[in-house]
């Protein structure tokens, strides 16, 4: 008696793959913008989070008061928040990872130079996914925040803004 065969022929093979090629060209576009919405989440998170850190900071400032002794320029004053000492520049965290990071619980998934806050891994670059932390510069004045930076450097948006995909890589 003669057995069988049995399997697929090569018609049927090559259109499989010629459906998965197809699939793989439509959901790989997506999934890119994906990760270009997480980045922008994540930021946006971090962002919420060093608002709210620095709200909480200026308020117990203000019930509790400081230790150390301010300089000039606001500087040298600590506040403990959760057994975590904060600097401060004119009540609010200062802009370091000992001040906004700290404050925020930001300090190991973001890291801050010069004001501006980046989430570690981020790549390069992406400087437009980011938000800057501008500590107070006097006792009357809150410190800000914006989101975004260009490429030349200087802030593209206001400080009410959230990122979207597209600044964190993403497209339109």
């Amino acid at each position: 008696m003669k057995k069988q065969q049995g399997g697929f022929t090569l018609i049927e093979l090559i259109m499989v793959i010629v459906i998965l090629g197809i699939l793989a060209a439509v959901a790989l576009p997506r999934i890119g913008n994906l990760s270009a919405d997480a980045r922008a989440a994540s930021i946006n998170a971090g962002l919420g989070a060093a608002k709210s850190a620095s709200a909480i900071v200026h308020a117990m400032v203000t019930a509790k008061g400081t230790t150390g002794t301010q300089a000039q320029d606001g500087s040298g004053l600590t506040i403990d928040l959760e057994g975590q000492n904060i600097d401060l520049v004119f009540g609010y965290p200062a802009a370091t990872a000992a001040g906004i990071l700290r404050a925020a619980g930001l300090e190991g998934d973001y890291t801050i130079s010069s004001g501006v806050i980046t989430q570690r891994g981020n790549p390069t670059n992406l400087s437009s996914c980011s938000f800057t932390y501008s500590a107070a510069t006097s006792a009357t004045t809150a410190p800000s925040f914006v989101t975004g930076v260009g490429d030349d450097g200087t802030a593209s948006a206001s400080g009410t803004a959230r990122l979207t995909a597209a600044q964190c890589g993403g497209s339109n």
